[in-house]
């Protein structure tokens, strides 16, 4: 196929030239080379493509009709090449990143925000889903890049960690409890739990946890969204379970207060996510650039 390139480059200069020999001035060949070529060409379409004349050649019939097509196919290379450039340089391109309402609000906005002022010619898309969503649409290829926290078999992919997580037991400032004390295991299963839902990867981790410390947790109430665990743990609806780093903000402000207990819960990491072996574009390869010169 690269031969046959060849030729039809060839051909079209010749046809743009009316001349074999301002057609080898231009290709920087030979006459002798820029006529084989020629032959070649017509000896494989069987087909008589040039016309000599006494300026020197001209299209056959269907030397014209074959000049239409090579000249939009090489049309469409050259601006395919150019593309390409583009995007290598980053003036145009496409980024797709899986990644947790949570996580984008909390770590990914700054670096968003810079790449974008940086590059503003890429296009960034962002996919929302919990760790176990979104590291199925990068192993389908539909995202670039997953924040999520890394399963125990992540043999296809390459991770960097990012930052760790811990969870915690928080209430109302006013709840009816006594956020002096000490909680043991025991004591916090018997307040009315507010938890997500058992699909989302944190309250996995919870769930295993308290499983291997012989206890069973069994919420009051089971949430999908992380934000209305915070509201309704700040109006008194009992003791929810959270991620620390997520509640700063309500940890300050005296919105929430944090239960002491005799246990910790090991941590977890967020981490940013890749497929093993799989070439990333150059917004990819960039983004991942601007988060890990930062950790």
């Amino acid at each position: 196929m690269a031969v046959k390139l060849e030729l039809y480059r060839v051909f079209k200069e010749v046809a743009e030239a009316g001349n074999i020999t301002a057609a080898a001035q231009n290709l920087f060949i030979s006459q002798s080379a820029v006529s084989q070529s020629i032959k070649q060409l017509e000896s494989d379409l069987q087909s008589r493509l040039f016309a000599r004349n006494s300026r020197g050649v001209s299209l056959t019939p269907d030397g014209k009709m074959l000049y239409e097509y090579v000249r939009s196919a090489m049309g469409l290379l050259e601006t395919g090449e150019e593309k390409l450039s583009q995007s290598r340089q980053l003036q145009v391109g496409h980024l797709t990143i899986g990644a947790s309402d949570t996580v984008t609000s909390q770590f990914l906005l700054p670096y968003l925000d810079r790449f974008h002022r940086q590059y503003p010619g890429v296009h960034i898309q962002i996919i929302s889903g919990r760790s176990h969503k979104v590291l199925g649409l990068l192993q389908s290829g539909k995202v670039d890049i997953a924040f999520a926290s890394t399963p125990q078999d992540a043999s296809s992919l390459s991770t960097f960690r990012c930052f760790d997580t811990h969870s915690i037991f928080v209430a109302a400032a006013d709840y009816d409890c006594n956020f002096d004390h000490i909680y043991t295991l025991e004591e916090i299963i018997r307040f009315p739990l507010i938890l997500l839902e058992r699909k989302a990867s944190s309250r996995l981790h919870l769930d295993k946890f308290f499983l291997q410390n012989g206890h069973h947790l069994n919420p009051e109430i089971e949430l999908g969204a992380r934000s209305l665990l915070v509201d309704l743990a700040a109006i008194g609806f009992g003791v929810a379970g959270v991620t620390e780093e997520f509640v700063k903000n309500e940890l300050a402000s005296g919105k929430l207060r944090k239960l002491q207990t005799d246990f910790a819960i090991p941590p977890r990491s967020v981490d940013l996510c890749i497929l093993r072996d799989v070439p990333q574009t150059s917004a990819a390869q960039k983004f991942m650039q601007f988060v890990q010169a930062n950790l």
